[in-house]
This record gives C-alpha cells, structure tokens and sequence, in this order.
C-alpha cells in the first residue's frame, strides 16, 4: 500500500577491521514491516567470522593504540563519532524505518540525535573522571586508576536499534575498550551503515559487526574465551541463556530485559496529563519498548472515566505509513510478532478480559504488520495479559482502592524495570516510590532518561545499570598500586649463621 521508504539495500554483511566479514552462514531475509516486502538480505557471520571478530578486537585491544591514548585524545574521537552521526541523520534515519517500521519524524527528531548525544555525554563524563589516591598506611601511598577492561559484546535489540546500541558503543569506546557489535538479524541495516561511517573515525579493529541470529551468531560470540565483558538488551529468556554462557568463562554481563511496568494513576493526579502520560507510556515506539507501562491501575473512583475517555484516544489514533509525518503508530517490526501480539487479545478474551478498544489487525493497511491499538480491562493482576510482556501497543487495566493495594499490585510480577506515579499529593507519591520494586520510578511525567543516573531493573528486567557512574563501573577495572614513600624496613629471610 505504501511506498518503500527508500531504495532496497542489496546486500549487508559484518565488517571485521574495516573489511567485509567472512559470513560463512546463510543469507536471512530483511523485510519492511511497513509492506512485508522483503527489502535486504543479511549475510548471517558463522562462528569462525565472529572468531575473526573477536580476534581483531583483541588486536586492537592489546597491540594498538586505543587504550592508550590520552583522555583529550579520546574524547576528540567521540566528538568525531558523533559529527558522523549528526551529518547521516536523515540516511541512518531512513534505514532504520525501513527495517523496524518506527515513525521517521521521531526517528530523525529523537532516537538519531540520542545516538549523537550518547557520544557527546561520554566524551563530557570522561573529561571529568578521577582517580584515588589514600594515604592512611605510614610510609605507603596507595593510588586507585581505573582501566579498560577489553573486548566487549555488545548485543542490541531491535525495537530501538541505532539509540540503544550508541549507548553501548560510545561507553565502551569511552572507557578504552574495543568492541564487537551483533544487531538484531531483524534491524541491521542502518547500524551496519553507522558502523561503516565510524571505521572512518576509529582506528583499525577497535569496533567491528557481525551479524546473524542468536543461536548462531550471538552464541558464538558471547561463548568466544576472548571476550571480556557482554553487555545485552534484549528478551528475558535469552538474557539467561547469554548470562549462562558468559559465566562458563567468567565473563561479567549488564542485561537490559523485559518489563510488565505499572503506571499507578490516582484519583488526586491531574487526571488530563495522566491520560495523556499513559497514552504515550504504552503506544509510544508502536507499542514495542521494554519500558512501556503497560499494565495501567487506576483508583476506582475514577477508572470507569479514566478508561472511556483512554479507549476514546486510543480508537482515534493514526496507525500507518511511519513516512507520514501525521502517522502515531507504524507497523510492528515483523510478522510473528504481530501474530505474537494479536494472540494475546484472543487470550484476554478467553480469561474474561473486557475489550475497551482495538485488538485486530488493521486489514485496511495492507499487507504490513499494522494492528489497532488495544486496551482492555482484565478480572486481576493474575490473567496473562498483566504478567506477560506483550511488547506492542496493547494496554491492560486494573483498578484499585488504596495506595497499599496499588503498591501490591504494581509489585506483583517477575519484573521490575521501571513504574509510573501520577498524583499531585506528595506523602502518596513519597509512599509509592518507596515501596514499588523497580530501577526507575517516574513521577507525572511518561519517559525522561537522565543519562548520568543509573538505569535497568530488578527481578527479572536485568543485572546491573547503564547510566555514567554505572557503565564507568562496568567498562573498567579497577588497578590498586601501593607504593612506598620512605624505604620500609624488611625482613631479611635467610641470613642466619
């Protein structure tokens, strides 16, 4: 029904020291959720490319100069990587919407300009870092540096694939470190491009592609002995089979996984920006973001109001073309999730979940991956629609009677990334951000990174954060040297008669 957002890509395959991967796998077929058509063929890197991968990032990692060069030095480099960004925005922005089908104004306007401000926020957090020097020992000076680590995994998602995986990059890139990066096999086309743009910047192996799908191409990197550290966003269940095969090695990992978040709206909320916080929490990104806050509990007062005049908005929603500047939700990145997704209204139904809105395909669209935005109203925090992440535009409500039963409820799940709070009466929200269980609370507002504070989750949504302090924590180790400032005095071992 539409036109393709640009002309199909022949042909992308993984760079391995700034030349073309060897693949060795099969070639995996790249599709645009907007049409279905098939756009691209992705040559899948088998084990013995990620093997020559890993080993030009370790090249580079102990025989080149990356990790030695100065702080002023690296952090012009970072300045570079994001002027490659800022000068290909609308390129990379084309390419990403043709493989994930997310709306291109947002992708030009927001998740193209993070990517560039990822490296502008290291290249800033690393002028500032400092090292630590004690000297409480008598006769002894002990100082503290951190250092890079070595070669990283990096694992990117598909629902976001240039603005997750640059926070990755330019942290790991920061702290010295060398990189292997694996997009998903479904979104490669414009992080294959990004990578292609950053060999003009960085020296030889210090950031290189494979790509392919997880059993293949990602067990065979994180299972690599040279690699020191993996960092993955991405689905639960394989976040466990990545932490699984990286502990094999003693490899430390950071996972960023799934959600089922809460977004907690009570009767003394500005009942107009709650509605519309909730409308962009769960729709925002097509519906296909870990943070969604996806199961919306509403005080009962107000939850027959609060959920007409939701369903309302959301009916009215423009779901179609992402190269529509008035579009609000695109196609879902492929067809089985799509299916994925639809399945779960049929299960509502069968749970004794109440409709409010949506929870068809969108025929009228053609032949890409577009559904109605759907809400629906479920018996408790017990059907399947509240426990499982969906990941698509589909929200759940529940309504509650006290702040105590909200908090239960919220708590109530085997995630814990973030939680929303809507009220304007502060004990009510000082009471809920202390006792809802996740990484991140956000309080009358839908999403706001602050990319110096730390961010990931409890339970099952992940091991530990991405943000400055955190990813400086993971991306080096920490080097104790003690010295002494007077000669100390010594046993001499050995020198009886």
């Amino acid at each position: 029904m539409f036109d393709l957002p640009i002309t199909p890509v022949a042909r992308v395959g993984g760079l391995v020291a700034g030349r073309a991967s060897p693949g060795g796998g099969p070639d995996l077929p790249v599709y645009y959720p907007g049409t279905g058509a098939q756009v691209s063929v992705l040559v899948e890197d088998g084990p013995e490319a990620v093997a020559a991968a890993v080993e030009a990032a370790r090249r580079a990692f102990d025989h080149g100069p990356w990790p030695r060069l100065s702080t002023p030095e690296r952090i012009d480099v970072l300045e570079r990587c994001r002027a490659a960004i800022l000068a290909h925005v609308d390129e990379l922005a084309r390419l990403e919407c043709v493989a994930t089908g997310l709306l291109m104004r947002e992708l030009r306007a927001m998740h193209m300009q993070r990517a560039a401000y990822n490296f502008r926020f290291f290249a800033d957090y690393i002028s500032q870092t400092a090292g630590q020097r004690y000297d409480q020992a008598p006769g002894y000076m002990t100082t503290v540096a951190r250092v890079p680590v070595g070669v990283a995994a990096l694992i990117a998602p598909w629902n976001a694939p240039v603005a997750l995986a640059t926070m990755k990059i330019a942290a790991a890139l920061a702290f010295g470190n060398t990189c292997v990066l694996k997009p998903s096999e479904q979104t490669p086309l414009a992080l294959a491009r990004l990578v292609d743009l950053l060999q003009e910047v960085l020296p030889e192996g210090v950031l290189n592609l494979v790509n392919g799908r997880g059993p293949v191409t990602g067990a065979a990197l994180v299972a690599h002995p040279g690699v020191d550290l993996v960092s993955f966003t991405g689905g639960t269940e394989t976040g466990r089979q990545i932490m699984a095969a990286a502990g094999r090695n003693l490899v430390p990992c950071t996972m960023e996984l799934g959600g089922k978040s809460a977004n907690i709206v009570f009767a003394s909320a500005d009942q107009d920006r709650a509605l519309d916080g909730a409308l962009l929490g769960i729709f925002s990104n097509n519906g296909q973001q870990c943070l969604a806050g996806s199961r919306i509990l509403v005080e009962r007062g107000i939850f027959d109001e609060f959920t007409g005049r939701f369903a309302e908005r959301a009916a009215r929603i423009r779901v179609g073309d992402p190269l529509d500047p008035a579009t609000e939700i695109g196609p879902l990145a492929s067809a089985p999730h799509m299916a994925r997704v639809l399945g779960f209204a049929g299960s509502a139904q069968a749970e004794g979940c109440r409709i409010l809105t949506g929870g068809a395909r969108r025929e009228d669209l053609g032949e890409g991956y577009f559904i109605q935005p759907t809400a629906v109203v479920a018996p408790s925090n017990a059907a399947h629609v509240a426990q499982e992440e969906i990941f698509g535009p589909f929200a759940t409500f529940l309504p509650f009677d006290t702040a105590d039963e909200a908090a239960a409820i919220a708590n109530d799940t085997k995630f814990g990334l973030v939680s929303y709070v809507w009220s304007d009466h502060l004990p009510t929200v000082m009471t809920m951000t202390e006792r809802l269980r996740s990484g991140v609370v956000w309080v009358n507002t839908p999403m706001m990174r602050e990319l110096r504070a730390p961010f990931g989750g409890f339970k099952a949504s992940g091991v530990g954060r991405e943000g400055g302090a955190s990813c400086e924590a993971f991306y080096t180790e920490e080097r104790t040297v003690t010295i002494p400032t007077v000669p100390p005095p010594l046993r001499r071992l050995g020198t009886a008669d």
